[in-house]
């Protein structure tokens, strides 16, 4: 069914959500590769069960398809420059320059995140411009602090 609804619009309204930040990680045959996005969230308890979107033209969503395994990174307030640098088209090598992360259930997990998750791919599901990755959690780890929101088109603490 066609909508009159534009995308300007829709953006707008959607800015009105606030959410995490988070830098999905998979480990590919050239090393590490990444990407940031806040479309995520907590599918099943029983079983465990994420949900991630990947921008379908995303090179981290190659290395999803082909290894079926990624990390869920949840940046804590102060990554705003990480989530830029994985926001952003550079490659993956540049990406991880500087960045210090280690190997944690055969995934790459950045340090100083206030989560993470790793886990196996059940499905990829279409979704217009982007695919719905269904992961099944077989790690998860909290250190805690204060998480990176995303506000309006801008990153906030939860004290702002």
């Amino acid at each position: 069914m066609p909508s009159d609804l534009d995308t300007a619009s829709y953006r707008t309204a959607v800015s009105h959500f606030a959410t995490g930040v988070t830098i999905v990680t998979a480990a590919g045959e050239s090393g590490p590769s990444g990407l940031t996005t806040n479309a995520v969230c907590s599918l099943s308890l029983d079983p465990v069960l994420m949900v991630v979107c990947l921008d379908l033209t995303s090179r981290t969503l190659a290395v999803v398809r082909d290894k079926r395994r990624l990390a869920i990174n949840i940046l804590a307030q102060g990554q705003q420059d990480l989530a830029a640098a994985f926001a952003s088209k550079r490659p993956h090598p540049e990406k991880f320059d500087g960045v210090r992360w280690r190997e944690a259930d055969g995934l790459p997990v950045l340090d100083g995140v206030v989560a993470w998750l790793a886990g196996d791919v059940r499905e990829l599901i279409p979704g217009g411009d982007h695919v719905m990755a269904v992961v099944s959690v077989t790690a998860a780890e909290a250190p805690g602090g204060e998480p990176l929101v995303y506000y309006r088109s801008g990153y906030h603490s939860l004290a702002s």
